[in-house]
């Protein structure tokens, strides 16, 4: 931690994460302190899969984190089940990566026309859709992207944009993405 610290040249960090739950334990005691010293500002825990979660929900009900970084998107819904509503009792920021799938769902879609009714919500590509269902969920802080095309970015970024989908159309984008993948 020290190492990453003095890599990243700043004062105080603002974020420190566990990762995938590694140690955690020791970890978050380790982050607990540097936070008190005023050397992290926020701390958390993250991980990638749905299989994680019984032991995410576990630390983020014993231990007072800032963060949770899990996976969630259309086709990976399992965190509205249990840790998206303990995350926010709790008050605790949610960022969402893999909000594609890891691309899975959305090359499934990328050949499917995009429902007329996307424009409702200002959208006009798969991934908007998907991002803005991502984003809009009432306990999620914000999404992790990853693409090396700037096309690809402009495109993620306009889902930033405009009306964001109430709970009565992200409920119309899981079953038109699922029906239309599946």
């Amino acid at each position: 931690m020290e190492a990453s610290m003095a890599k990243l040249h700043a004062k105080p960090i603002d974020l420190m994460q566990v990762h995938n739950l590694l140690d955690v334990e020791t970890h978050l005691a380790t982050l607990s302190a540097l936070k008190r010293e005023r050397r992290v500002r926020h701390i958390g825990v993250t991980h990638y899969t749905a299989s994680a979660y019984d032991a995410v929900a576990k630390i983020i009900a014993k231990h007072p984190v800032d963060t949770v970084q899990i996976n969630y998107s259309i086709g990976e819904r399992e965190a509205e089940q249990r840790l998206l509503p303990l995350a926010r009792d709790r008050g605790i920021a949610v960022i969402v990566n893999r909000p594609f799938a890891g691309g899975e769902l959305f090359r499934r879609l990328r050949t499917q026309p995009l429902p007329d009714w996307a424009g409702e919500i200002d959208c006009t590509s798969w991934a908007q859709l998907m991002l803005k269902f991502v984003i809009a969920h009432p306990a999620v802080t914000c999404a992790i992207l990853g693409t090396g095309k700037l096309d690809h970015l402009r495109d993620n970024m306009a889902a930033g944009l405009g009306i964001l989908p109430d709970e009565t159309m992200r409920a119309k984008i899981a079953t038109s993405a699922t029906v239309t993948a599946g």
